[in-house]
């Protein structure tokens, strides 16, 4: 896979934006592949020129189930979610969602060493609110917990159905 800089990736997303030439041809006249092409405008779009900036990151389960929960929920994309949440590819989604789907959420935790972790970003609240944040805190996390485990509830679901179909097929 070729490498692309950052002025290649900004001169072919401007020329996409600029002029009414369809991916197609503006891939074809800065040589770049169709899809990558396509990744890029949709990032920029979303984050701005500065997201074309190639990033090695290891992101925590957190974020990773975040961005799978909102695919699952609202039928988006990877290609779409991977602009939205600012991931530079969506093959990064895709194999994210593999991975929870065949071996699941531990194996999501799992990742290569050597990368800066992404995490939000805490900010330190004087004593007298820390009552509230951390109420506020304790909800997001029920939040996120019970849209994992509504995940969760679908994903073992739809394993269930898959198996029923193929003991069908089987007697058949």
């Amino acid at each position: 896979m070729a490498k692309y800089t950052f002025e290649m990736k900004r001169n072919a997303v401007e020329h996409y934006l600029n002029t009414n030439d369809s991916f197609k041809v503006t891939a074809k006249k800065h040589q770049v592949n169709y899809s990558l092409l396509r990744e890029w405008v949709a990032r920029t779009k979303e984050h701005g020129i500065e997201s074309l900036n190639s990033k090695c990151t290891r992101y925590d389960i957190q974020f990773k189930m975040e961005v799978l929960n909102f695919m699952n929920n609202t039928g988006a994309s990877p290609l779409q979610v991977a602009a939205m949440f600012n991931v530079p590819s969506p093959r990064t989604v895709r194999k994210w969602r593999s991975i929870l789907e065949s071996q699941g959420i531990d194996a999501l935790r799992k990742t290569s060493m050597g990368y800066a972790t992404v995490k939000k970003k805490k900010t330190i609240a004087p004593k007298k609110k820390q009552n509230v944040n951390s109420q506020n805190d304790l909800q997001k996390e029920i939040e996120y917990l019970r849209m994992e485990n509504a995940y969760l509830k679908k994903l073992h679901a739809l394993i269930q159905e898959k198996e029923k179909s193929q003991k069908k097929t089987k007697r058949t």
